[in-house]
């Protein structure tokens, strides 16, 4: 069988950055084995950016090297309109701005029905990527991966029913290994993925991260925040999730973010905002709320520290998520 880890974006480790308007790098290589060897999407980095009403997020996934097939399954805001291949160095474009940031302040400062009641919003292909997105509670996207031949980790149904109470959209990417060494793929190699999302409850999904690991492993990840304003969180940064980086962010970032391939929805002016992650497994139970609306009231519900009202209500779906 194949086997079925999930990330936001993101499998094994997450970089995130979401965009808010008005309302990295991360690494840990999990040894993952396919039908015929082994195949990492190691250091998976993404942003998940809103803007205008809509979440933008990119993701890489790293060949790292074996034949067989590989799943990973992300949790999402809202059911997306466009999945196409996304800019081939934003991603490494904020890990240098930061980087060079924190070393200036250092000198300075010291579809159709699918299988089990799941349905399939949205299916394509990039580069080696089979991308499937889903519809459907916890229980319906696990008998969909199990029945496309994944075995799910014991924690598996726990953590499904922890995204899908607040929405029930999920991305699930197939990596062929056998079809990235046809390509010429080289191990290291990235496939960068630009996931385009109507929705007015964004939220970056960390939880997801610790999906088949022990209570002791530990989550190494950066979440990039680029919003409109100096953004409030939930949870607050402290020891597994500290503040590494938030100034405005420079015209130079801006404009090279802009003009990588499909990106013309990089704002003028923004705030830039780093969190580094350094979590056991056991620690890392919730995900991050943002809310740049001057209102300093993130979502208790969409960070997962409360359930959401049984009124059949979706984080995507719902006001009850700004509760």
């Amino acid at each position: 069988m194949r086997l079925l880890f999930s990330t936001i974006p993101f499998a094994a480790a997450l970089t995130a950055a979401v965009l808010l308007q008005g309302s990295g790098s991360a690494e840990a290589c999990a040894g993952l084995i396919g039908s015929n060897g082994a195949v990492n999407l190691g250091r998976t980095t993404t942003l998940a950016a809103y803007h205008d009403g809509v979440e933008h997020y990119v993701t890489a996934f790293q060949f790292q090297g074996g034949g067989g097939e590989f799943g990973t399954l992300i949790p999402l805001p809202g059911v997306p309109t466009n999945v196409e291949r996304g800019g081939g160095w934003t991603l490494q474009r904020l890990e240098r701005e930061t980087q060079i940031a924190r070393l200036e302040a250092s000198d300075t400062a010291a579809g159709g029905a699918a299988g089990g009641g799941a349905t399939t919003l949205l299916e394509t292909r990039i580069d080696a990527l089979d991308i499937t997105v889903l519809e459907g509670g916890g229980p319906d996207v696990a008998v969909w991966a199990e029945e496309h031949g994944f075995r799910l980790s014991p924690d598996a149904p726990e953590v499904l029913d922890f995204y899908a109470a607040r929405s029930p959209i999920f991305l699930a990417a197939v990596f062929d290994g056998a079809a990235a060494a046809e390509r010429g793929q080289q191990i290291g190699d990235g496939t960068p993925v630009h996931i385009t999302i109507p929705t007015s409850n964004p939220w970056v999904p960390l939880r997801i991260l610790g999906l088949g690991k022990q209570a002791t492993d530990r989550i190494d990840a950066d979440v990039f925040l680029l919003t409109d304003d100096k953004p409030a969180l939930l949870p607050q940064p402290g020891a597994n999730m500290a503040l590494a980086y938030s100034q405005v962010a420079s015209q130079t970032l801006l404009t090279d973010l802009r003009s990588d391939q499909n990106s013309a929805w990089v704002p003028e002016s923004a705030w830039l905002t780093k969190l580094a992650i350094d979590s056991a497994t056991s620690g890392l139970k919730f995900d991050l709320a943002v809310d740049t609306s001057g209102a300093n009231k993130p979502s208790q519900v969409a960070a997962g520290l409360v359930a959401l009202p049984r009124t059949g209500g979706s984080v995507a779906h719902s006001d009850a998520s700004r509760e």
